[in-house]
């Protein structure tokens, strides 16, 4: 398997493509089709002057394309301008693909040829992926985010547009859309468009107003619920839901208490787990800030707990489809987990 260039990451791809440091090859890959738009779109936009684009750009579909055309192509001079870009979309539907090999032991130095393979990975077992990569090409993987990742992408994502958001909104957010880039994405332009010039803070206020999840009961407010052992503001939450049918599903929120619980009991293995900087940097959290849930957390749900509760969690989402399970709705399994979590 061929080794890929160190510290690729989006950001430090899209430095490179601001700064016109550019590379002959770019494969793009994997499950999270968001980064690869991105990076795609900023190619296809900024390479070129406008008014080059027509003579020297082509953007095509893996499967009406063979290798042999592409190559073609890549090897022909670009006119009047700088470079040629081609980018190939579904790449993974290309013909002939071993023909690639020669060309990217000596890709042209005017073509900047790229590669989209949405929902999947190349063969990196073939030797031309590690040929493209010593010729100076890039490989790049990305990766869909993990929920506890998600509040950290928003607050970026809102900074850029010198927006502040505050950490309940942001989980409000999280756990409302969960790790859907694009619908994410979608969402907080609709949040940056409503907000005034003169302030430019998030809120869990704003957040209900303009996204439409309630500051009071929400995924967030479970969890915390649950993190304190405030049995009533739990109760109150999953009464919201019953109530609300249009609102959701309150066992939506269970992966999110999974990730919580499971989180939790690494945490009992920490150096010194009462201290939050030692807590934090052993499960990578953010913050020190962020490692108190897992303080309070280790106060009231002891390890062989924490290690039932898990085991509970994963009973239940058996059940949810249908194991052992002829005609419980989802809505009362969750009813049944936070009555086991309190018990």
């Amino acid at each position: 398997m061929p080794e890929k260039k160190a510290e690729i990451t989006y950001g430090s791809l899209m430095k490179d493509l601001k700064a016109r440091h550019f590379s002959p090859i770019y494969i793009l890959e994997g499950d999270e089709s968001y980064y690869i738009d991105k990076i795609s779109n900023y190619i296809a936009d900024n390479v070129l002057l406008k008014e080059q684009r027509d003579f020297n750009q082509t953007i095509v579909f893996g499967a009406d394309i063979s290798a042999a055309q592409i190559i073609d192509q890549a090897l022909s001079y670009p006119v009047m301008a700088e470079y040629q870009v081609i980018i190939v979309k579904e790449s993974q539907n290309i013909r002939g693909l071993d023909l690639f090999e020669k060309y990217f032991a000596k890709p042209s130095k005017t073509s900047i040829l790229v590669f989209c393979h949405k929902n999947g990975f190349v063969d990196h077992r073939k030797k031309m992926y590690s040929i493209a990569v010593a010729a100076g090409g890039i490989i790049f993987e990305s990766k869909k985010l993990r929920d506890r990742d998600l509040p950290g992408f928003i607050e970026t994502y809102l900074h850029t547009d010198n927006v502040t958001i505050e950490p309940k909104a942001s989980q409000m957010i999280a756990d409302h859309i969960g790790a859907d880039l694009n619908r994410l994405t979608s969402e907080l332009d609709k949040l940056l468009i409503s907000l005034s010039e003169n302030d430019r803070r998030v809120t869990p206020d704003i957040v209900e107003r303009e996204i439409g999840v309630s500051k009071d009961f929400n995924g967030f407010e479970l969890k915390n619920a649950i993190i304190n052992k405030d049995i009533f503001k739990a109760n109150q939450i999953v009464k919201y839901f019953d109530s609300n049918p249009k609102a959701g599903s309150v066992y939506s929120f269970l992966p999110l208490l999974f990730s919580y619980f499971q989180n939790l009991m690494i945490a009992y293995y920490a150096p010194n787990n009462q201290n939050p900087n030692s807590v934090a940097s052993f499960l990578n959290l953010r913050s020190p800030w962020a490692a108190r849930d897992y303080i309070i957390g280790m106060k009231y749900y002891p390890g062989k707990k924490t290690m039932q509760i898990i085991e509970k969690m994963r009973e239940l989402d058996a059940k949810s489809k249908g194991i052992n399970n002829p005609n419980t709705d989802a809505g009362q399994l969750m009813k049944e987990l936070i009555y086991f979590i309190f018990h």
